[in-house]
């Protein structure tokens, strides 16, 4: 496949930024780059275009710097809200990716993010809150909250009753043993009193034996 030498005057992703010399295929730069204006055939004439356009190409840095900046800024402050399908046991269906959340920070936010630049180490698949990396610039970085939420409400597991059965024997138990106490205390009393009238008889059957000796003598 034949190649072509060109000069870059806008910037391309993957290519080159204003003012680089890079090569490419001779019917790519025929077909897309010169038909709209991305580069120039690299000649003599061209090249005297090079300093201007580097000053273009610092300007364009400069403002995306800023501008990125600024955004990386604002982010940090806000959470993207992403409704997904989910079982009543909040088990997703499926997973939230990069191009879901630049949809929906364009949709909720107005902000258009290449997903390119959301930086996610595996798609999600939970419920809650997440915190997303950002590679906005190559000297700027930032992070993202993400929330996922079900459509469907997620229902809590519910806690085993307890059992009333148990809680009555429970209380009959302790109350038990203050009855039996209860019962017990007037029986103790009644041995007491008997003990009690049984002693005046004693001194009784004394007093004739005491007149029986006098008699012998």
């Amino acid at each position: 496949m034949a190649k072509t030498e060109v000069i870059l005057t806008h910037n391309i992703v993957g290519l080159g930024g204003e003012s680089d010399q890079v090569k490419v295929a001779a019917g790519y730069a025929r077909n897309y780059l010169f038909p709209h204006r991305l580069a120039v055939p690299l000649t003599q004439a061209n090249k005297r275009q090079i300093e201007a356009l580097k000053q273009r190409r610092a300007e364009r840095e400069a403002h995306e710097f800023n501008t990125m900046t600024e955004l990386a800024k604002g982010v940090q402050k806000l959470i993207c809200t992403i409704k997904v399908k989910a079982g009543e046991d909040g088990k997703m269906f499926g997973s939230v990716t990069s191009g879901m959340i630049a949809d929906e920070l364009k949709h909720q936010f107005d902000i258009a993010l290449d997903k390119k630049k959301i930086h996610l180490e595996h798609p999600i698949k939970t419920l809650g809150e997440h915190e997303i990396d950002l590679h906005l610039h190559a000297e700027v970085k930032s992070t993202l909250k993400v929330r996922v939420e079900s459509l469907t409400p997620v229902t809590a597991p519910e806690a085993p009753a307890e059992e009333a059965r148990p809680r009555t024997e429970k209380r009959g138990h302790g109350k038990r043993p203050e009855a039996e106490k209860a019962e017990a205390a007037p029986e103790e009393k009644k041995p007491a009193k008997a003990k009690a009238e049984k002693a005046p008889k004693a001194e009784k059957a004394e007093k004739p034996a005491k007149k029986e000796k006098k008699a012998k003598e």
